[in-house]
């Protein structure tokens, strides 16, 4: 019989959180049941929850950031045992069988990952629940091992936003003797500064204000210009051999495009809505790519931890309740937050409210 277990979850598009229970499946052999100690407020989830992505399925649970420990494993898990430090991030299944799984690149699996919440099954299309949750159920492949070297609740985010910066920056060959530059500082650029540092790279923040300066040069960039002051268009030009841009808002790419050295990539984690334009010479005069990025895949993840273990680099977080999702998901939308919330769900042990507010 599943189990059934505290999350929170929203009814709708406009409605506020609120404490429910789910049902989890019974362990299968290969599966892995975890207890979620913690888990990240990504900006994703918000545009999920609010179905600005497309439509949503609710009742709800967000929740790709999931840190916690084993509580029972299936007869045949041979990966992890009862009490190992684990984690969950974007996706819990893949087809396993396409070109891109079999090359363990499983976030672009052809025949469509499937999502660690807001997504259906392959068998049956049962919907799936994050980590707004006490525990869940994972197939010990789609499990990540979290190293001693990093606590759980930093290491949370990084199983979504540590991997979506490690991923580009390590394909395109962040380290010594390159010049990276990371645009915004936030819940995503924050991390992608703490990695680029650590392989080596010359790093630069580009922010739209100077008001994280201090913060952008504490974790460890070498630099940071203002892109709302023109003059640093000017004084980049040509300087960059990659740029990674986090941010969700639309940005002038033939502007940036112009800071790439020759043979430069500006590669893209943050998705806006609206179309970008550029020129096409933009990119023939200096041999350069305008490119994208989504995550990793399962390898690339664990090699992500391990790194990021080795380096002590975890996110910059404030931890909220799980009566506190509606506040924290209006603060992040005021950009009111240095620089991931994550929720320690120990508070489903105090008095509810019903709702975040």
């Amino acid at each position: 019989m599943p189990t059934t277990v505290q999350a929170v979850a929203t009814e709708g598009a406009k409605e506020p959180f609120g404490r429910t229970t789910i049902e989890r499946r019974d362990p299968g052999p290969h599966d892995v049941v975890i207890d979620v100690a913690y888990c990240g407020i990504c900006h994703s989830d918000i545009h999920t929850a609010r179905s600005e992505w497309g439509e949503a399925i609710y009742p709800l649970v967000p929740g790709h950031e999931i840190a916690g420990t084993v509580a029972a494993v299936g007869a045949d898990v041979t990966k992890y045992a009862v009490g190992d430090r684990v984690g969950v991030g974007c996706f819990v299944d893949s087809c396993r069988e396409c070109v891109n799984c079999r090359a363990g690149e499983e976030q672009y699996c052809l025949k469509g990952e499937v999502g660690t919440y807001n997504s259906r099954t392959y068998d049956g299309g049962d919907p799936t629940y994050g980590g707004y949750s006490r525990a869940i159920v994972v197939d010990e492949n789609y499990v990540l091992g979290i190293p001693e070297g990093v606590e759980l609740d930093v290491a949370a985010p990084l199983l979504c936003a540590g991997i979506t910066l490690y991923s580009p920056l390590r394909h395109w060959g962040a380290g010594p003797g390159k010049k990276v530059a990371i645009v915004g500082l936030g819940g995503l650029g924050h991390v992608g500064v703490k990695i680029a540092h650590a392989m080596g790279a010359e790093v630069t923040v580009l922010s739209q204000s100077l008001a994280k300066r201090d913060d952008g040069l504490r974790l460890g960039a070498d630099h940071y210009h203002a892109t709302s002051d023109p003059a640093t268009f000017e004084e980049l030009a040509g300087t960059f051999d990659l740029i990674v841009n986090t941010v969700s808002a639309t940005i002038d790419v033939d502007a940036y495009l112009s800071l790439l050295a020759l043979d430069g990539a500006l590669v893209n984690v943050g998705a806006p809505p609206e179309a970008s334009e550029y020129r096409a010479f933009s990119l023939i005069m200096g041999r350069r790519s305008l490119a994208g990025s989504k995550i990793g895949g399962i390898r690339e993840t664990q090699e992500m931890l391990d790194f990021c273990a080795e380096h002590g680099i975890g996110a910059e977080i404030e931890k909220v309740t799980v009566d506190q999702i509606d506040e924290a998901y209006e603060r992040i939308g005021s950009s009111d937050v240095r620089y991931r919330f994550v929720i320690d769900t120990a508070s489903f042990d105090t008095a509810g409210t019903g709702a975040g507010r």
